[in-house]
């Protein structure tokens, strides 16, 4: 079921009362920036858009009071499908294919002769010990993907099950509101600088993982949101608190003593750093325009 635009409203608009109202009637919908406007967007389904026009003429800050008439849409309009969210989230769903595509090669990071094509530096495994080759040789030698592709790379279901519902929830938020090409462009910056944060700081070693992104991406939606508040990136408070929490015990050093591994925590820092500058940026455009 393909969704379909009712509304097309300014930067300026506060829609949230709105979308509270929707919330509450279990109406599906999402909100995405186009051309400068912010724009609604519901299931075709027949009447739906109408009445959606409709009610907000009527109730355009929301009403908590609001009821159904009765016997009017008893039953709440389908939220979209899996498939169709995934149609919906075209870059979200194609860097976690990817990342899945890239667990199975790699049989989760135990099939070193794979994963060693995707590393940050290239490596040469001589019995228990690894060598790690310098990066200029790599970049020379036209390996430019290594910059970002370690973000492909996991080791472990657990690792690559959590990080894929985290990109999950934070990529599409950024695709809806922002578009596929930027959640693309951003995720390759932030997946580069937060691995190569982590090369400055902890040195030749093995990392991967989309958590460097994720927090790349967690303090885009947290500094924009500051700035051009929008319904899309209003992330519950628990979410951030939670994942700024777990980013201070990992750099105590309390993770790693309770056996959860190494913890890459200059990806972790170098991706909420610039994560915090693009959305410093794109709030500060956003709330410009408006």
């Amino acid at each position: 079921m393909s969704p379909v635009a009712v509304l097309r409203l300014p930067l300026t608009t506060d829609l949230s009362g709105f979308i509270s109202l929707l919330n509450r009637l279990r109406v599906p919908h999402r909100v995405s920036e186009e051309a400068g406007e912010q724009v609604l967007w519901v299931p075709d389904t027949p009447q739906l858009a109408d009445d959606i026009r409709a009610l907000y003429q009527q109730y355009p800050d929301g009403d908590e009071h609001y009821q159904l008439p009765p016997g009017e849409q008893s039953t709440p309009a389908p939220r979209p499908g899996f498939v169709q969210q995934l149609r919906d989230s075209p870059v979200t769903t194609l860097v976690l294919l990817a990342c899945l595509i890239v667990g199975g090669i790699t049989l989760l990071g135990e099939n070193l002769d794979a994963v060693r094509w995707l590393t940050f530096l290239d490596f040469r495994v001589q019995g228990e010990y690894a060598t790690f080759l310098p990066l200029g040789d790599s970049i020379a030698a036209g390996q430019w993907w290594r910059i970002v592709t370690p973000m492909l790379i996991h080791f472990g279901i657990l690792h690559l099950a959590m990080n894929a519902m985290w990109y999950w929830e934070l990529g599409r938020r950024i695709e809806w509101r922002q578009g596929s090409l930027h959640l693309l462009g951003l995720t390759l910056l932030f997946s580069a600088v937060s691995n190569t944060v982590q090369y400055q700081f902890g040195g030749p070693s093995l990392f991967g993982g989309l958590s460097g992104v994720l927090y790349g991406l967690l303090g885009h939606c947290w500094i924009f949101q500051l700035l051009a508040p929008n319904p899309i990136y209003r992330l519950p408070r628990g979410v951030l608190v939670m994942m700024l929490v777990w980013l201070v015990l990992c750099l105590s050093g309390l993770v790693g003593m309770l056996g959860f591994g190494e913890i890459a925590n200059g990806a972790h820092v170098g991706g909420l750093i610039i994560g915090c500058v693009t959305g410093l940026i794109g709030g500060l455009i956003a709330r410009v325009r408006t």
